[in-house]
């Protein structure tokens, strides 16, 4: 991770504000609410958004009343605590790296990472800090763009991504190898958009 990553981040997504949601919710919107019907969260199960953006993930979590919410960009955050004034659902916001999370070991009974872990710079640290600040028995969705398990990028993909990692996001990277940087557990992968080249994922935490 570096502080040139994180601004490069910040301001591409502050550049992308007035767009994001006409394309991150039209498109992805039945897999957002597919990934947080498979959560099985409890209304007032603990429930931490990494990378949540504007918020497009609340529509999805009406009834739960311990929500907390982070992103690196400060005009998402604005955005996304109008969306949940507007919706009427409590949600704790805060501008955090998801690198490096500022809550407490055990905190929270569930994560939502929705389009983020294939954002991020350094998806190890961000995935090892999830399962920290998870509850032993706790559970993580993932929806995101990934490699099949297994498989090597072409050259042509690997060129490709050189371009669509810098203007949007990584297209190589791999959940298996990812999540094999921690005890999390893979319960469930489930095909999503593009023809399964997105995937909803569940991990769990060993109790």
């Amino acid at each position: 991770m570096s502080l040139n990553t994180n601004a490069w981040n910040r301001l591409r997504y502050t550049v992308y504000l007035p767009i994001y949601d006409l394309i991150a919710d039209r498109i992805f919107r039945k897999y957002r609410q597919r990934s947080i019907e498979l959560l099985q969260a409890k209304p007032n199960d603990a429930i931490l958004i990494v990378g949540a953006g504007t918020g497009l993930d609340l529509p999805y979590l009406q009834g739960h009343t311990h929500i907390t919410a982070n992103d690196i960009t400060p005009g998402m955050i604005t955005k996304l605590k109008a969306r949940a004034e507007r919706l009427a659902i409590p949600v704790n916001a805060h501008m955090m790296d998801g690198q490096q999370l500022s809550y407490s070991d055990n905190s929270f009974d569930a994560v939502i990472l929705h389009l983020i872990i294939a954002v991020i710079p350094d998806p190890v640290a961000c995935i090892r800090e999830v399962e920290r600040v998870l509850k032993p028995g706790g559970t993580v969705m993932v929806f995101d763009k990934f490699l099949p398990d297994g498989q090597q990028p072409s050259l042509l993909r690997r060129l490709f991504n050189q371009a669509a990692s810098t203007l949007f996001s990584d297209v190589n990277r791999s959940i298996g190898d990812i999540v094999s940087h921690t005890s999390l557990q893979v319960e469930l992968k489930e095909p999503a958009a593009f023809g399964g080249t997105f995937r909803i994922v569940r991990l769990r935490k060993p109790e």
